[in-house]
């Protein structure tokens, strides 16, 4: 796992476009993990400016979407098909069905499970797999005492991340679905790349044990600790409470330019 503390939301941005501008640029098809959340917004909004700019192109490119929410109709605006057709979609060049992601509506869930991991496994994995972290430790939905092998299947969200995902519904809680569909920690740590980006103090908690804390269900993220390509991309705050930050900046400062994250 690779550590990197930049100062500002613009630097981690950056710093995750380079990485798909790297790699779609040697492999044009490649294929993405997407993710939804606060924390991806900026580096949605890099990879817009990017692409206006010529810089990078995904026409040839595939993506898959992390999770989903189960039962949010599929006009509803928070839906996360909706987000990332939104954030993404709308704004690059990915082909008419290029994006995909596991159906909340649909009548057999568990089946949709099966079917979107055999999607994700015919399309050869995921190259690079965008991740943000919550405040408990989740990754995708994975919420505290998930297996760390566990598969894309239905998942009931703890109060703790209904709490947090409420600003996307109002602030209500109540209008916050109860369950989703989310791949599993070993469908995310079968993808090449992870790139986690985490902003802010309130996820700094979650940072620690992720990064030096054992590795355990109750923090799902820090299965990472495992995985042989995870770059962790922090600004100071969710920082805060690692007790090697000064050699995760020591690191990086010395790292030679060819070698990238």
């Amino acid at each position: 796992m690779e550590v990197v503390i930049l100062p500002t939301q613009a630097a981690i941005a950056s710093a995750a476009a380079d990485c798909i501008e790297a790699l779609v640029g040697t492999t044009p098809t490649a294929v993405l993990g997407l993710a939804t959340g606060s924390s991806p917004l900026e580096l949605y909004n890099e990879l817009a400016e990017r692409f206006r700019a010529g810089r990078v192109k995904f026409a040839q490119a595939r993506a898959f979407m992390l999770d989903e929410y189960v039962g949010l109709s599929a006009s509803h605006p928070e839906r996360y098909r909706n987000v990332i057709e939104r954030e993404v979609g709308a704004r690059l060049d990915f082909a008419p069905g290029a994006i995909q992601g596991p159906n909340g509506l649909a009548d057999d869930l568990p089946a949709a499970c099966r079917a979107y991991e055999q999607a994700i496994k015919d399309a050869g994995g995921v190259d690079l797999q965008i991740l943000g972290i919550g405040s408990d430790g989740h990754i995708a939905f994975n919420e505290p005492g998930s297996s760390l092998a566990s598969r894309t299947r239905i998942k009931t969200l703890t109060p703790q991340t209904i709490a947090d995902n409420a600003r996307f519904f109002g602030g209500d809680p109540a209008q916050v679905p109860r369950h989703v569909l989310t791949q599993g920690l070993g469908t995310i740590m079968e993808a090449h790349h992870l790139v986690l980006m985490a902003l802010g103090r309130g996820k700094a908690e979650a940072v620690h044990h992720m990064v030096e804390g054992g590795v355990s269900a109750m923090w799902p993220a820090s299965i990472l600790q495992f995985h042989p390509h995870a770059t962790v991309l922090l600004d100071d705050a969710a920082a805060a409470r690692l007790q090697l930050a000064p050699y995760y900046r020591h690191a990086y400062a010395g790292k030679p330019a060819w070698q990238g994250l």
